[in-house]
């Protein structure tokens, strides 16, 4: 496994966007893809949108890990979005450009025309991309507040907001930071922010920092003697802590355990029958044993033990023929654990002749028993394990309430749920408890804590490289290992040495 050289931030800023608005300019946004081969992209990072503008400069960084050894095939994609929803697909594209990182960092200032496709320009639309090697993993927060600000809106009180600006080698003045604008109010508070401290100010306690707030207005205080300001901004607290990455946890003791669900409904068709999704080719796979593969192979190596709880769910099993919903595969339901990958392999294949598919499809139970583990380790107050369940599938969910209700919970533990669908199946609740257009609600209306649940169809990585595949459904999963130990306020086990810039 490759070793991440370094990581990057991209600021990014356009001009001359194509206006898909009528009646008003686009609200813009920018978001990063990065190649995971077969001719699919995964989703690294976006920006913030910014409402009527052709010409926007974006405050949120583009993160990014640099090797020097892959060519890291990037596509920046700018966006004109006119809903909440997070699906880009119903959002008219402004244009885009493919490039590779490595052209980035040698670029002082990366700058190119947008195209709408290859070989179209999208107007006289350009992006300007600009990289910068993160050496500082501090975090600064600041809650600020201002008092009697002057009066700007003719109809009512002013609409403020607050700008930081950090001054680069050159001398320019930066874009680090926007607020939130809140409306008709002369004395805001705007709510608590965080800016990683290498882009508030390069890590540089020297360095100056512009606040975009003008509280003493020139004019002002020429035509007065008794003005005295235009409002007052005050610091409410400003606090510099460390912001720990998926590494720090890994490096620092946290062990990745990985738990598989395998769908033998009846559904799959009979095992025997070359058209089920459960016969085992002359080359000795299917869509199963490659899903377990492919993931498999790349969380292995964050487990010391290479033990893997293995179980089934759907089918007949002896010896009493009931149907079972959490069956284990090696058939030892008090050491359901399979040694390495080829382990849980081997269980399966050795299972297949021994059980009926059945049904339903339920997914609860086998997400409640890795729950129960997670909830465990997580009484512990320690950043020490973290969990991953693969459920592999064919079809249509049953209990989709009680799956809702189970992934909620499952939302407030460290804890992550990958689902891939194999077959030509609807796979519409897949991609409703994949939660990436809203946020996922229990039956109550309980919101998820977090988002923890990734879902892949198969089919579109049938004819792609096999590492593609778990590429993209292990992509959200460092961060959401780190959102879940942020949101608890817990280190690594063992701290990184802070090295002071």
């Amino acid at each position: 496994m490759a070793g991440c050289v370094s990581r990057v931030e991209l600021s990014v800023s356009c001009r001359s966007l194509l206006d898909r608005d009528l009646g008003s300019r686009s609200d813009p946004l920018c978001v990063l893809l990065q190649d995971v081969g077969g001719g699919q992209w995964a989703e690294l990072d976006r920006t913030e949108r910014i409402k009527n503008c052709q010409n926007p400069e974006f405050c949120k960084k583009l993160i990014v890990d640099y090797y020097f050894e892959k060519v890291q095939k990037l596509k920046f994609g700018v966006y004109d979005i006119d809903n909440k929803s997070f699906d880009l697909n119903d959002d008219d594209y402004l244009g885009g450009v493919e490039c590779t990182l490595g052209q980035v960092v040698s670029s002082s200032v990366f700058t190119r025309p947008l195209e709408l496709k290859q070989g179209k320009p999208a107007g006289k639309g350009t992006i300007t991309i600009s990289a910068e090697e993160i050496k500082d993993t501090r975090v600064v927060y600041l809650e600020i507040e201002a008092r009697n600000l002057d009066k700007k809106d003719f109809l009512g009180k002013s609409d403020p907001f607050l700008e930081f600006y950090k001054q680069s080698d050159a001398g320019t003045w930066q874009l680090v930071y926007r607020s939130e604008v809140i409306k008709n109010n002369l004395s805001p508070c705007w709510r608590k922010f965080s800016v990683p401290l290498q882009t508030f100010c390069g890590g540089d306690f020297n360095k100056p920092i512009k606040v975009e707030f003008e509280c003493i207005h020139p004019e002002k205080k020429q035509k007065k003697k008794s003005y005295k300001n235009s409002g007052i901004i005050r610091i409410k607290s400003c606090k510099i802590e460390r912001d720990y990455s998926f590494l720090d946890y890994v490096m620092g003791g946290c062990q990745i355990n990985f738990t598989v669900g395998v769908d033998f409904t009846g559904s799959n068709g009979d095992p025997r029958s070359p058209d089920s999704l459960h016969y085992i080719s002359p080359d000795g796979i299917n869509e199963y044993l490659i899903a377990i593969w492919s993931v498999g192979s790349v969380v292995q190596d964050y487990d010391t033990d290479k033990l893997f709880p293995a179980f089934g769910f759907g089918a007949q099993v002896p010896p009493s023929w009931q149907v079972s919903h959490e069956f284990a595969l090696n058939f030892n339901p008090s050491n359901p654990y399979c040694q390495g990958i080829q382990g849980i392999v081997d269980a399966y294949r050795q299972i297949l002749p021994h059980i009926r598919l059945y049904g339903p499809t339920n997914f609860s139970p086998i997400i409640n028993h890795v729950a129960r583990f997670a909830a465990h380790s997580a009484q512990q107050g320690t950043a020490s394990q973290y969990f991953i369940l693969l459920i592999i599938t064919d079809g249509e969910i049953t209990d989709l309430d009680q799956t809702r209700q189970a992934i909620v919970n499952a939302s407030k533990l460290p804890m992550s749920i990958i689902i891939v669908g194999v077959g030509e199946a609807d796979f519409r609740a897949m991609e409703f408890l994949d939660g990436d257009n809203g946020v996922l609600k229990s039956p109550t209306g309980e919101p998820a804590a977090r988002d923890i649940v990734q879902f892949v169809p198969f089919r579109q990585f049938k004819n792609a490289p096999r590492e593609a595949l778990s590429q993209m459904v292990l992509a959200e999963v460092p961060k959401q290992v780190v959102a879940y130990y942020k949101w608890q306020g817990w280190p690594p086990v063992k701290p990184p040495e802070i090295k002071m810039m």
